[in-house]
């Protein structure tokens, strides 16, 4: 009996135990939506156009962000903080203020900004894997998987010139190719003040009640005119309540939900606790700087709240992985996967009725401790892909440290350090975007950052990294200033000019430069040592494992996220936080104003204290809902039943952070801004008169 026969008669037996068919998880493929599902479960039929006009209205925005249309000419809704770094390069700084364009002429174009809509999803891995199995590709074998993708994509855009991106999905079990329709041409038209969007700032970060107006308008142009949209959300005049049933479209960013026990276990008790560790100090280093006065504060403000979303996402994965119920989940549902996959090699060998039947039989029937199989080589042969991932991270949790400190996560927030690594790295390592940024550097805070770094690579000691030679006589501080002070690299030119003469960066005087040379060779070695060790699962244990649920579940299994374009559901629905506190579905405007003396990370721009009265204080702002973002999906549109507009995604609660690993709608939820909230900031404190009439809405 062929092996995916054998799976089909275990999916008889198991299926409802695997599908979790009562929650609402999913970042699901637009051609692989589970319509039964939702129709069962909501008893609302999810058609093909319904669909279609979400993927069709929706954007990808940069690397991961998303937003979507919502009028007919091209204006696009996203989060402030996907185009904060655009806006905070135009000149004036409209974080500070906002900025709305009442007329078009007024709209300011972001340079290097660009979005994109999925017009179409193709299956290609025949043509990427060629004849090589799932679990089996070599070096040579990766090496020419690499070229077929950058044939393929170039294929592609040559002939629909369109952005093409061969995506891999179930750990390369499946190659498939978006098309992408760009719009290169992005204008700013409104975004609030960043104490708004932001509203509490990083203490907020990870609870809620949330308060933020974490909403902008971008509009897309074609030829110098507005593009024209015709598939766009139109904006819901009733929002949202309790209860409903809602949809997002948008790029979740990387998940891990086919990772093993082992893997979890790994994150859990080395790779997570290490990475808290480093990051820790460092924001409490850089928090004492930014407060010293106003000049700090602006210098550090990007970098701080970089390393508090980076602090702020591994605790929250530690806090999730540390929870007994997860593992246990984990561990449960890993068991079954194996039992039926071991079942299944046993029976395809044997191919036999009679004894074997009957052992067959009790497999399906067994409880998760009984023994499988007499054939003991087959269970082995079956389990080994599992076997393969516990041994590996066995092998490698005592490079994890040196591994983060010297080549995954160095000097980190040092912009310096950064373009250094870069440049005396090979070009194929290279990160263009890091050594064009314009972005100002400032020396007081690299040197603070600096210090930190070289504080950990000197407690590495000489058998990792040449401390002696790096440090010498001096104090890490003392090192830092003088490697700061002798950089030329905040200098884009210089950059360059060393970019392209890799004898010149190696004879560089240049005091980074210096230290990025003499890091560098431990770094390689520990990340050669990384590939053959853990990345190299990737295509040999965990591909083989993803393949295995692939045949067990089918069009009912969704890829781990990628980046790209996913469509989920849930309900907008309050909950209990870990701490036994009810939460509300919906925060209101009152929460800007109910602590004293708007100060600090909790003060709101002095127009809406002004308008305060003007306001109605008990319209939702932002609302949470069961919708699976992920490892995170910024920007995405939540549309209701009528596809209508009712809210854009800007964050999760602390309790969600761990749906990286595992899914789970217990307490966990998605954040978002409310479609009434922005009408109401609209219309009562921007008079933005001519933005609401083309979102429909004016004069309600």
């Amino acid at each position: 009996m062929k092996f995916v026969t054998v799976l089909i008669l275990f999916i008889l037996a198991l299926t409802l135990s695997f599908m979790p068919l009562g929650a609402d998880e999913g970042m699901w493929m637009f051609n692989q939506f589970p319509k039964d599902a939702v129709n069962q479960k909501y008893k609302f039929e999810v058609t093909s156009q319904f669909l279609d006009n979400l993927r069709l209205a929706s954007v990808r925005i940069g690397t991961s962000g998303g937003g979507a249309f919502v009028s007919p000419g091209g204006l696009l809704v996203t989060n402030q903080h996907i185009v904060a770094d655009c806006v905070g390069r135009l000149g004036h700084d409209y974080l500070k203020d906002g900025f709305y364009a009442a007329m078009q002429s007024a709209e300011i174009q972001c340079p290097g900004l660009e979005a994109g809509v999925l017009v179409s999803t193709e299956d290609v891995t025949k043509q990427v894997r060629g004849t090589a199995k799932a679990g089996s590709l070599n070096a040579q074998a990766i090496q020419q998987r690499n070229a077929a993708i950058a044939r393929t994509e170039k294929e592609c855009a040559d002939k629909s010139g369109n952005r093409c991106m061969v995506v891999m999905l179930f750990s390369g079990a499946r190659y498939d190719l978006y098309q992408y329709k760009p719009y290169t041409d992005l204008r700013l038209v409104f975004v609030p003040e960043r104490q708004l969007a932001f509203f509490g700032a990083e203490r907020d970060a990870i609870t809620y009640l949330r308060y933020g107006l974490d909403a902008a308008f971008l509009r897309a142009y074609e030829n110098g005119k507005p593009a024209a949209t015709p598939h766009y959300l139109k904006w819901s005049s009733e929002g949202v309540k309790d209860g409903d049933l809602v949809f997002s479209a948008g790029n979740p960013q990387t998940s891990k939900r086919l990772s093993t026990a082992s893997q979890l276990s790994f994150y859990r008790d080395v790779s997570l606790p290490i990475e808290v560790t480093r990051l820790q100090p460092l924001v409490q280093a850089v928090t004492v700087f930014a407060a010293a006065n106003e000049e700090n504060m602006k210098a550090a403000q990007p970098t701080l709240s970089a390393l508090l979303t980076s602090y702020k996402l591994a605790v929250g994965k530690l806090i999730g992985l540390r929870d007994d119920k997860l593992s246990t989940r984990k561990s449960t549902f890993e068991n079954k996967i194996k039992r039926a996959v071991v079942q299944a090699n046993f029976q395809g060998k044997e191919g036999k009725q009679g004894k074997q039947g009957k052992q067959f039989k009790q497999a399906k029937d067994a409880k998760d401790d009984t023994p499988i199989s007499t054939d003991m080589k087959a269970n082995e042969d079956a389990a080994k892909a599992w076997d393969d991932v516990s041994m590996a991270l066995e092998n490698w949790k005592a490079f994890e440290k040196p591994y983060q400190i010297l080549e995954e996560s160095p000097a980190p927030g040092s912009a310096l350090f950064r373009i250094a690594r870069q440049l005396v790295r090979p070009a194929a390592q290279r990160d263009k975007q890091v050594l064009e940024s314009d972005a100002p550097i400032n020396d007081a805070l690299e040197i603070l950052l600096l210090t930190q770094y070289l504080e950990e690579v000197k407690a590495l000691g000489d058998k990792e990294a040449p401390v002696k030679v790096i440090l010498g006589t001096r104090t890490p501080a003392q090192a830092a200033e003088a490697f700061v002070k002798s950089s030329k690299l905040r200098d884009v030119a210089e950059r360059k000019k060393l970019a392209a003469s890799p004898d010149a960066v190696l004879k560089s005087e240049d005091g980074m430069i210096k230290l990025a040379l003499l890091l560098d060779p431990p770094a390689q070695k520990l990340r050669k040592k990384h590939e053959e060790t853990i990345d190299s699962l990737d295509v040999s244990a965990s591909e083989r494992i993803a393949q295995y649920r692939l045949k067990l579940f089918g069009a009912s299994e969704y890829p781990d996220a990628t980046g790209t374009g996913r469509v989920q559901f849930g309900v907008v629905k309050a909950y209990t936080d870990r701490a036994g506190v009810p939460a509300p579905y919906a925060s209101t405007f009152s929460g800007l104003y109910y602590r004293r003396n708007n100060e600090g990370p909790y003060q709101v721009p002095e127009r809406w204290v002004d308008l305060k009265s003007t306001l109605d204080l008990v319209a939702p702002l932002d609302f949470v809902s069961t919708i699976d973002i992920g490892g995170g999906d910024y920007g995405s549109a939540v549309v209701n039943r009528a596809g209508e507009f009712v809210g854009v995604t800007f964050d999760g609660n602390v309790e969600s952070l761990s749906d990286t690993y595992l899914y789970t709608d217990d307490s966990a939820r998605a954040v978002h801004v409310a479609a009434q909230g922005i009408v109401e900031a609209l219309t009562k404190v921007y008079k933005a008169t001519p933005l609401l009439q083309e979102l429909g809405v004016a004069g309600r």
